[in-house]
């Protein structure tokens, strides 16, 4: 059973529509090369690196934004990066961190129309987003603002863990808070950001596995449905985060994948990159590690 939950095995019930959660989205395999990337373990700026990392290939080169800090009291968390030619040999930027000016921890990345574009968690978990002209140097544009439906802006405290979808010229951003559950907002210029409900989309539960936090990771779009990463855990204190999969055909109603979570044993902000015709899915924390599918993708995405 221990396998079923590392790996990804595990079947679906049988009254379980097949193609909702494709076995290539579902059943893995580690690389043999794991871990790939981890913090220094010396006195540097990244000694340790925390959470949720993100992976985009860009052209020929892959790259890994990271957060790295010192271990200890009174930690800063500042934005590295570390670049590969094949996915899994990594190597570090050599004028890290590429910045420093922000408290930047569980970073999103995305590429538009030839611009960078960074979501994070700055300090005391309040989402911020900087922007970029080659995804090196970074202008940090400010806390992300976000508003109820009748314009209200949402209640204090923490926000974060910021994942981004962009379609139609519509920017969606999936949110936590406290990582009680997941919320979603939209915005047309990333000034203002307006709930498209005022309930979460995204809940903990009914499961154990995700029964007392969840925070989104990363959305895509395969066979002609809306995937969603997501981390969870079922302790608490927190502890063992897994990685884990939810499905929707809106992005607003998620189906949670029956067998999650994919991967497990503290093993989590898992990013799915579909890589030579097979997806890879990769885990950041605490370190990084690969995971590939045992099946092909599908031709038509």
């Amino acid at each position: 059973m221990m396998v079923a939950l590392l790996w990804g095995t595990g079947s679906l019930p049988a009254d379980e529509k097949p193609d909702l959660f494709p076995r290539e989205l579902v059943q893995f395999q580690p690389h043999p090369a794991n871990p790939l990337f981890t913090g220094t373990g010396r006195s540097t700026w990244d000694e340790l690196i925390r959470e949720r990392g993100f992976i985009l290939k860009d052209g020929n080169e892959y790259r890994l934004y990271y957060t790295g800090y010192r271990k200890g009291p009174g930690a800063t968390m500042h934005l590295g990066l570390a670049t590969s030619r094949d996915g899994v040999h990594w190597k570090r930027y050599p004028h890290n961190p590429i910045d420093d000016s922000e408290w930047t921890e569980d970073v999103f990345v995305v590429k538009y129309r030839g611009k960078y574009y960074l979501f994070a968690e700055g300090k005391q978990d309040r989402a911020h987003h900087m922007v970029s002209d080659d995804g090196i140097k970074w202008s940090e544009q400010g806390r992300l603002d976000i508003r109820h439906r009748d314009g209200r802006p949402i209640e204090p405290g923490p926000y974060g863990t910021p994942t981004v979808w962009i379609e139609n010229g519509t920017w969606y951003l999936f949110y936590e808070r406290r990582d009680a559950a997941v919320w979603l907002a939209t915005s047309k210029d990333r000034k203002i950001w307006t709930l498209v409900r005022d309930e979460p989309v995204l809940r903990p539960g009914p499961e154990t596995y995700d029964r007392h936090a969840v925070a989104a990771n990363q959305v895509f779009r395969y066979q002609g449905r809306y995937y969603l990463t997501y981390h969870a855990t079922a302790h608490r204190p927190w502890r063992d985060w897994s990685t884990n999969l939810a499905v929707s055909d809106d992005l607003i109603h998620w189906k949670k994948y029956p067998g999650n979570p994919v991967i497990a044993g503290n093993r989590s902000s898992g990013i799915y990159l579909l890589d030579q015709g097979r997806w890879n899915l990769y885990t950041m924390h605490p370190r990084v590690e690969l995971f590939q599918s045992k099946r092909r993708a599908a031709s038509k995405r």
